[in-house]
């Protein structure tokens, strides 16, 4: 049976295969839930616009009324699980074209990061959805393969489905994140695991901050830089040249936070 938050969230996005297209997975996972996942709750919320303490309430208590676990979470918290979130929405399903109108809202300053997310709502403002559609289409999926494999496995081996995403799948069950319905995707996709970043940062799971720590390190460090490095130099990309470039200066200065908190 499903909660308030779910049924809410599908009637804003037009039923149960809308939803399923918005978040970028297969209609029998969606049909599946009962409740959404916690590592989805960011993604819905920005698509279909239910806040997400109506999403979930367990999660986020409501407007007025934060739950003890959410009032910890500091105002730099909260932007580096926006930063995990909007990145992890881009690497998932190619834009549509209202998550290209909210990216060219993107603000910066005289910052690296900064200066990469003027750079990024510059060129979305330059680019239509189909544009958009098509570069993702040749990077991620292409005819046969698309031209980036954004795994860990990949990068990490040389192989898809190798011992990096057997890693993730422990330290899901640690985490308590169980896979709604079948999905297309190994759970070592980039999307995945920046979306669960997103979720340690937030405080969506049990977690303490080393275990979030530990996330970051076994999961992304190792590779996540030189992906987001070869989209910056994918001759076939131009939004998505600039996805990479704030992809990869937000890694950098979250590894360096990361190795300044030991």
């Amino acid at each position: 049976m499903r909660d308030a938050g779910l049924d809410q969230a599908i009637k804003a996005a037009g039923g149960v295969a809308s939803l399923a297209r918005a978040v970028g997975i297969a209609q029998p996972s969606v049909s599946a839930w009962s409740r959404i996942p916690a590592e989805r709750v960011l993604s819905v919320e920005a698509l279909t616009r239910v806040p997400r303490f109506v999403l979930r309430p367990d999660l986020y208590g409501s407007s007025g009324d934060e739950s003890p676990l959410k009032s910890e979470i500091d105002e730099i918290d909260e932007l580096r699980a926006g930063e995990y979130g909007l990145l992890s929405l881009l690497l998932g399903k190619a834009p549509d074209a209202a998550t290209l109108s909210r990216v060219t809202s993107l603000r910066g300053d005289a910052s690296e990061l900064g200066m990469a997310h003027v750079e990024l709502a510059a060129v979305a403002a330059d680019l239509d959805e189909r544009a958009v559609a098509a570069e993702f289409f040749n990077l991620f999926i292409g005819l046969g393969r698309g031209e980036l494999l954004p795994y860990a496995s990949y990068y990490l081996t040389g192989f898809l489905h190798e011992r990096p995403l057997a890693r993730v799948r422990e330290d899901f069950d640690l985490l308590g994140i169980e896979r709604a319905g079948p999905s297309r995707e190994p759970e070592d996709h980039i999307a995945t695991l920046l979306e669960v970043m997103a979720g340690l940062a937030r405080g969506d799971f049990d977690a303490e901050f080393v275990q979030q720590a530990k996330f970051f390190e076994r999961h992304l460090k190792p590779w996540a830089v030189r992906m987001f490095a070869d989209l910056e130099i994918s001759p076939s990309a131009k939004f998505y040249r600039a996805v990479g470039r704030v992809g990869r200066v937000f890694i950098e200065l979250e590894s360096e936070a990361f190795t300044l908190s030991e």
